[in-house]
C-alpha cells in the first residue's frame, strides 16, 4: 500500500469513527426505549428533526446557540412527558405491537405536522466553531464532526454509567425484563417508563443540533433514524456499549465503501452496505454483539 492510500484510509476510517459516534447517541434513543418498554421506537428520526427544528427556529430569533439547546433540550423533555402521559401510559400491560404501532404513528404525525407548520425548507443551524479543518499530520478533522464525536462520548459515557451504578437505571432494566414483575416488587413501573422517554428526548435533542448542524434540518432528517437501524442491530438493541460499538463499525463500514466502492461503480454502496451488513448479524447473531440472548420455552 503507497503512502498516499495509507493516508486516504486513515482519513476515511477517521471520519468514520467521528460519524459512528454521532450514530451512536441517535442509536442509544433506541436502546433507552427499549430497555425500560421491550418496544422499539420507530419515531426516533422525527424526534431528531424536531428537536432541530425546536433549535433552528430559536436561532432564527437571534437567541444565542447555547440556548437554543436548552430549548431543544427542554422542549422535548416536555413533548416526551406529554407522550407518555397521553398516549403510552395507556398501553402499559399491552402487547409490545400497540407501543411499536403507536410510534409509527406518531412519525408520520410528526414528519406531517413540522412540514405544515415550518414548511419544507431546509433551516440552517450553525454551530458556533470555525469550519476551517483542523490537520493532525495527514488526517483532515472537520471541526463540526469533532464536536459532535466529542458530545457524543461525553453522553454516551454518562449513560453507560447510569445504567450499570445507578438504582435508577438497574430499576429501567428490570422494567424492560418483565412489567408485571417489577411491579410486583414495588417499582413504579410508570415513573421509570416516563423516565426513559424523558432520556430519549434527551438523546434527540442532542442529536438534532448535532445532525441538523451537519445537514440543516428539514423533513429528510429523519433519515438519519433509518440509517441507526443497522446500528443498533448490529450492536444489540438492549445495550448501550453495544450502540457505540455498532455505530463505530457501520460508521467505518460506511466511510470506506464510500471511498473505496463507490467511484468504482458510480456511487451508492455506502447507503446499502451497513444494511447488508444488518442483515447478515440478523441471519447469524440476531441479539446483536452485545445484546441479551433471549430464550423461549414452549
Amino acid at each position: 500500500m503507497s503512502e498516499f492510500d495509507l493516508q486516504f484510509t486513515l482519513l476515511l476510517v477517521t471520519s468514520g469513527l467521528m460519524i459512528g459516534m454521532m450514530y451512536a447517541l441517535i442509536a442509544l434513543g433506541f436502546v433507552l426505549v427499549y430497555k425500560a418498554t421491550d418496544a422499539i421506537n420507530f419515531a426516533q428520526g422525527e424526534f431528531v428533526m424536531l428537536a432541530g427544528l425546536m433549535a433552528a427556529v430559536s436561532i432564527d430569533t437571534s437567541l444565542p446557540f447555547i440556548v437554543a439547546v436548552l430549548i431543544a433540550i427542554a422542549g422535548m423533555i416536555a413533548f416526551c412527558f406529554g407522550l407518555e402521559r397521553v398516549v403510552l401510559r395507556q398501553l402499559l400491560g399491552r402487547p409490545i405491537i400497540a407501543v411499536v404501532m403507536a410510534t409509527i404513528g406518531l412519525a408520520a404525525l410528526i414528519r406531517g405536522a413540522s412540514t405544515l407548520s415550518f414548511g419544507p425548507g431546509v433551516r440552517a443551524l450553525p454551530l458556533p466553531v470555525s469550519d476551517d479543518p483542523l490537520f493532525l499530520g495527514p488526517i483532515m478533522l472537520p471541526p463540526v464532526q469533532m464536536v459532535g464525536a466529542g458530545v457524543s462520548l461525553v453522553f454516551l459515557l454518562g449513560f453507560t454509567w447510569f445504567f450499570l451504578k445507578t438504582r435508577m437505571g438497574v430499576a429501567m432494566q428490570a422494567v424492560a425484563s418483565n412489567q408485571t414483575v417489577a411491579m410486583g416488587m414495588g417499582i413504579n413501573v410508570q415513573r421509570y417508563f416516563a423516565l426513559a422517554w424523558a432520556l430519549t428526548g434527551i438523546v434527540s435533542a442532542l442529536g438534532g443540533v448535532i445532525w441538523g448542524a451537519m445537514l440543516g434540518v428539514d423533513n429528510q432528517l429523519p433519515l438519519v433514524g433509518l440509517k441507526v437501524f443497522p446500528v443498533v442491530i448490529l450492536g444489540g438493541l438492549d445495550s448501550v456499549i453495544g450502540a457505540v460499538v455498532g455505530g463505530l463499525i457501520i460508521g467505518v463500514v460506511e466511510a470506506l465503501a464510500a471511498g473505496y466502492f463507490d467511484p468504482l461503480v458510480g456511487g451508492g454502496t455506502k447507503d446499502f452496505v451497513p444494511y447488508l451488513l444488518m442483515i447478515i448479524v440478523l441471519m447469524v447473531r440476531p441479539y446483536g454483539l452485545f445484546g441479551k440472548r433471549k430464550i423461549q420455552r414452549i
